[in-house]
């Protein structure tokens, strides 16, 4: 990969003529997600059924001696459930293309319930029903109580949603890289359809204006302020625009913005260099637009929320228990050598962000500057205390902190050193993709013996083969098993050093 890219040769060159503010206004809020609110809203419902089911039962029990049963009671509400979910899916009463008008149907709402509940009375009875009179009036009142609740909540979050939608909590932002036809047609649609999509703007490097079309849309910025928006949060879809003549330009430029956590996509034209990298590419169309499908976004929907309770509990329990070996080690540390007890590092977080990174000292030396030397076997800079603790892993305890924190994740890219990460950034072209996702203590790397020295660009190739194999298919099992994988690599801790 060349020393300078075309995003950073692109930021040295003057902005195009007529080039409109860039995106500076708009709000960085975090884009809320459409999956994560409607799948809330589902539970709501499901939790209804459920829950008015105990007013048939109270009511037979004030009327007649028909006493509910437990247990019954609960198989009823979650059969009920298992039926009317999907009944309410395939109705389409979770679409979520347009908040601000989610739908209510109350004819669908009450044929759904009808449904459940009809499923319920062939298989179980939740009530003892002494009459055939208590036997149609049970179902009946659940069904009445269900429907009216349920149409009076989805009443009120379709009018909470619209409120929010108002408030541009769910618009999708959209950006086009490549000022032209594609980019025209892009924002015509996104205009035309208002179904909260929002269209950003159009970047292009170039800045002759005679290769630009006159009656084009303006120009907003160059490829360094499209990235810059994306480490931003402005962004969350990019399409790549280019003339069919530009395939060799356009996938250099796609490979830099794979390092955004947004969604890249390409105009279908371009095929040959894009379809030959890692995973399967869709095709897929915004409007009138078709489009390969390059990249999706990393952790979206329920995906982040997860990670970070995740992160949150486990990060906690741990601080908690490990409180005595921590207090132990930082004594030793203090007793054994001159120094502070905790080295800060500063090293890139997500989004290339620069944050500090807490590490028990093990060195007699703190060097955080322009040159930082990998540790190596028989380090003479590594104390006696110092030598321990790397080789059981334990002078990484303090970044707990920095997970508790929200600034690493237990599991995930490990943090390099920032000389580090220039050096290998401008060696490796998709060293930069790891920048995705917050860095974490421990991952995929770590797990199969990947850490330590790092010799060769090869070695560090590999690190980044296997990052970029954990972001592409995160999961929560994936986060429990390489931290129970961590505890087997910590005792083998064959590159440790």
């Amino acid at each position: 990969m060349a020393e300078q890219t075309i995003a950073s040769r692109a930021l040295d060159q003057e902005p195009p003529v007529g080039a409109m503010e860039l995106i500076a206004p708009v709000s960085i809020r975090a884009r809320w997600s459409r999956k994560v609110a409607a799948d809330i809203i589902g539970l709501g419902d499901m939790v209804i059924i459920i829950a008015t089911l105990a007013i048939p039962c109270l009511l037979l029990t004030s009327l007649a001696e028909s006493f509910p049963r437990r247990l019954e009671i609960i198989r009823s509400g979650l059969l009920a459930c298992l039926v009317a979910y999907p009944c309410f899916m395939h109705w389409q009463l979770y679409d979520t293309r347009r908040m601000s008008d989610f739908p209510v149907r109350p004819d669908r709402i009450m044929l759904a319930t009808a449904i459940a509940i009809l499923a319920v009375i062939g298989i179980s009875v939740p009530v003892g029903t002494p009459s055939t009179t208590m036997m149609v009036t049970w179902p009946l009142v659940w069904f009445c109580s269900a429907s009216a609740l349920l149409i009076l909540y989805r009443i009120t979050t379709r009018d909470i949603l619209s409120s929010l939608a108002r408030s541009n909590y769910f618009d999708e932002r959209i950006a086009v890289y490549g000022v032209g036809k594609i980019a025209e047609r892009v924002e015509h649609y996104i205009r035309e359809a208002g179904d909260g999509r929002r269209f950003i703007g159009a970047f292009d490097d170039r800045t002759d204006l005679n290769r630009l079309d006159e009656q084009a849309i303006p120009v907003n910025g160059r490829l360094g302020d499209l990235i810059q928006a994306g480490r931003d949060g402005r962004v969350d879809r990019i399409i790549v625009a280019l003339p069919q003549a530009a395939e060799g330009r356009l996938t250099q430029i796609t490979r830099e913005l794979e390092q955004l956590p947004v969604t890249v996509h390409a105009v279908t034209h371009f095929s040959n260099d894009l379809l030959t990298g890692p995973g399967k590419h869709q095709v897929s169309n915004l409007g009138p637009v078709g489009l390969i499908d390059v990249k999706e976004r990393p952790l979206a929907d329920w995906a982040p929320i997860v990670k970070r309770a995740e992160d949150i509990l486990i990060s906690a329990t741990l601080l908690v228990m490990t409180l005595p070996v921590t207090i132990l080690i930082a004594l030793a540390i203090k007793l054994t050598s001159r120094g502070p007890v905790l080295f800060r590092q500063r090293r890139r977080g997500l989004n290339q962000k620069v944050i500090e990174v807490l590490k028990f000292r093990s060195m007699t030396v703190q060097e955080n500057g322009d040159e930082v030397r990998q540790a190596t076997r028989n380090d003479q800079r590594i104390t006696f205390v110092g030598r321990i603790l790397r080789r059981s892993s334990l002078d990484e305890l303090p970044q707990l902190v920095n997970v508790l924190i929200g600034e690493m994740s237990l599991v995930g890219p490990c943090p390099h050193a920032l000389i580090h990460d220039e050096k290998w950034g401008e060696m490796l072209e998709q060293y930069a993709n790891r920048h995705q996702v917050k860095p974490g203590i421990t991952g995929l790397a770590q797990v199969r013996g990947l850490r330590g020295e790092a010799h060769t660009p090869s070695d560090i190739q590999n690190r980044i083969a296997a990052d970029l194999e954990y972001i592409g298919n995160w999961s929560l099992w994936l986060d429990l098993s390489i931290i129970l994988r961590t505890v087997n690599a910590v005792i083998g801790a064959k590159n440790a050093h």
